[in-house]
């Protein structure tokens, strides 16, 4: 039997890198909308909601197709509330409904990457699935090194590298391989959501994205770039209707 799968998009309503960012116009359309496109676009997702402390979000989470069945608290959407805890209220907001089945797969898409494939999304439930794993991130090939490039400054004003390799590294090739963390999506098995408080208290798998698609809006410039990225995608089709016209 398949699987039954909930996705939702936690968009709270304040921002301070980028205000209102979750409404925010990228390429023309809210960021919001993308991370609900691509969660409807995947046949592996039963229900998309969107959870939200904000009556305008929910308005155009509405629009663009998303389910938005109960707002989410206001202590769990201040900057300094831990995102876990809103996973775990949407959990246990869903479960409240006792018409709808039992969530098999929980996928979290962040409205922060835009940019990401809806085969990024399928890949995290499908290792889920086939695997013991807790939850699936996704992850990307790190661009720096901590063994070879990356530097912390002692008490004394001087530089030395964050971490001490375990043997003279002379090319960033030779440091052991590390990957950055991304915002793509993450699947998780909801009962170990409910009873761990963090993601790294459980078996972790990954699914390794490229950096193209894996861009985390966070700051001005993200969003510059983003912007720029999916304007981009979109000229190819632009193109080709306008040599329809002419």
């Amino acid at each position: 039997m398949k699987p039954y799968v909930v996705a939702a998009i936690f968009a709270r309503g304040g921002s301070k890198g980028v205000p209102r960012k979750n409404l925010r116009a990228l390429a023309g359309k809210p960021l919001i909308a993308y991370a609900i496109e691509s969660a409807l676009g995947s046949e592996m997702i039963d229900r998309v909601i969107v959870s939200t402390d904000d009556q305008e979000i929910a308005s155009v989470a509405k629009g663009y197709g998303a389910e938005v069945p109960f707002m989410r608290p206001a202590e769990l959407a201040g900057d300094n509330a831990p995102e876990w805890l809103a996973w775990q209220h949407a959990i246990k907001m869903v479960a409240a409904d006792k018409g709808a089945p039992a969530i098999d797969v929980f996928v979290s898409v962040p409205p922060t990457a835009p940019l990401r494939n809806v085969s990024d999304i399928d890949s995290c439930i499908q290792t889920l699935i086939e695997s013991d794993a807790d939850i699936v991130i996704t992850v990307k090939p790190a661009e720096r090194s901590p063994f070879f490039n990356m530097v912390k400054v002692t008490p004394e004003g001087y530089a030395e590298l964050a971490i001490a390799p375990p043997q003279k590294i002379s090319r960033r090739q030779d440091a052991p391989v590390l990957y950055d963390v991304t915002t793509v999506a993450y699947a998780a098995r909801p009962q170990f959501v409910l009873e761990a408080s963090s993601l790294f208290q459980g078996k972790v798998k990954v699914v390794i994205v490229p950096a193209e698609r894996a861009i985390d809006i966070d700051t001005e410039l993200d969003f510059m770039f983003a912007d720029f990225l999916i304007t981009q995608r979109m000229q190819p089709a632009r193109e080709a209707a306008k040599a329809k016209l002419d």
